[in-house]
């Protein structure tokens, strides 16, 4: 299965995977009516430690805590993709204490969110990989 690697010697500390995300999974056509003025709840986001950056963003896991955890049952794994049914989730946040990675963030209506390799919204590759002006992030099987 292909997945979302990062190359943190690569990573410039940009944010453009945070906006591309954030836009990709949007619903909007137009980048700056999209995102300008706004807080953006992007499924990927970058880390700093002072001496690398790198995006964090969801490994999909071949056991995953999050799934187990879900208290609403909104967590489901399908085709080696984790997916958060977000209609049914009540919001608890469970699966963003027990995610080791930090890849479960809160969405803009609280519910739970994270990557789902743009897979629901057309983008072909993920809009981050697609968005990384250096190549820092690619999607690929290993």
């Amino acid at each position: 299965m292909k997945r979302v690697y990062v190359n943190e010697q690569w990573c410039l500390g940009c944010h453009l995977c945070e906006y591309n995300c954030a836009f990709a999974n949007s619903g909007i056509k137009d980048m700056v009516k999209a995102l300008k003025g706004k807080e953006i709840f992007p499924r990927v986001h970058i880390e700093d430690d002072g001496k690398i950056h790198f995006a964090v963003s969801c490994r999909h896991c071949t056991d995953p805590l999050c799934v187990k955890s879900c208290i609403a049952g909104a967590i489901s794994k399908e085709d080696g993709v984790v997916k958060i049914d977000r209609s049914k989730c009540v919001g608890c946040l469970t699966c963003v204490l027990v995610c080791p990675y930090g890849a479960v963030a809160a969405g803009p209506d609280g519910a739970a969110q994270k990557c789902e390799l743009c897979l629901e919204n057309s983008c072909g590759a993920p809009a981050c990989v697609k968005g990384c002006p250096n190549n820092a992030i690619v999607y690929e099987e290993r």
